[in-house]
């Protein structure tokens, strides 16, 4: 059975440009690697959490909160945060969990409670949640393992192995590792029937997504999602939460909620 379409997907066949060489793509990762390396510094420590800030006599939209892969932090959202916060009134934080979390589901418990506290502070009953690869699986498995779909309105992932990725095994000494092969227990979990659950899923995954084996396991297939699934193309793994493309995607999905379905299934990145 597939999965729910996605009720208000925006239309981004605006962004569609010529299809990008592998060798171009390889490159630009190299690149943005080297960048992160720099920048990587500046987010190791938690973000000091900020009041909101709408603007007067305008309803605020959910704020996002952002949430890093693996082994990084969150000075990956640079680019990203800056792009949502130029597109008009919103908030924006990022959240930090330990590089030593042994376990995905730990993980997901330190979202809920920052969740809850988001919530507190800006006055709004739901977020919506960016997570880039595992940051992404572990927005999905608060959703839907621990009661996260009352606190969020929808979650965007980026290059997430929601069905695991074949790549994991290779540094497999990790356990959080181990979680994202596609036998793993989190796997089967997130499997499982979700009945009524109203978080809305938008998944971009990449035809040059290196980390994500096959390429569409970071796909979303499971019946009970209202999910829509969004192709890059030329962009790999590390570049998805700085390329532009791929963050007017983001704020499209964010912000147009209430028109009609579109279209939104492949967008190629020059």
């Amino acid at each position: 059975m597939a999965a729910t379409p996605f009720p208000s997907t925006p239309d981004l066949r605006h962004l569609i440009r010529p299809h990008a060489l592998s060798l171009r793509s390889a490159l630009t990762e190299l690149l943005v690697l080297a960048g992160h390396l720099a920048l990587y510094p500046t987010g190791i420590t938690q973000e000091h959490p900020t009041p909101a800030t709408p603007a007067p006599h305008t309803p605020a939209p959910p704020p996002v909160l952002l949430l890093h892969g693996f082994i990084d932090n969150r000075s990956v959202f640079v680019l990203l945060r800056r792009s949502l916060r130029r597109q008009g009134p919103r908030h924006v934080e990022a959240l930090n969990y330990s590089p030593l979390t042994c376990d995905l589901r730990k993980a997901a418990e330190l979202l809920g409670r920052h969740v809850a506290e988001l919530c507190a502070r800006t006055g709004q009953p739901r977020v919506d949640i960016v997570g880039h690869s595992l940051g992404g699986l572990i927005a999905r498995y608060y959703v839907q393992r621990l009661g996260g779909a009352a606190r969020v309105r929808t979650v965007v992932t980026l290059g997430t192995p929601h069905s695991g990725t074949r790549v994991a095994p290779l540094l497999s000494a990790h356990p959080l590792v181990r979680q994202l092969r596609p036998d793993s227990t989190v796997i089967s979990e997130l499997a499982l029937p979700a009945p009524n659950c109203p978080t809305h899923f938008v998944a971009f995954w990449s035809d040059q997504d290196q980390i994500m084996v096959p390429p569409a396991t970071a796909r979303i297939d499971h019946p009970d999602l209202i999910a829509h699934n969004v192709q890059i193309s030329g962009v790999g793994h590390l570049a998805l939460p700085v390329n532009a493309s791929v963050a007017a995607g983001i704020h499209e999905v964010l912000t147009v909620r209430e028109e009609p379905d579109h279209a939104m299934d492949t967008i190629s990145v020059a």
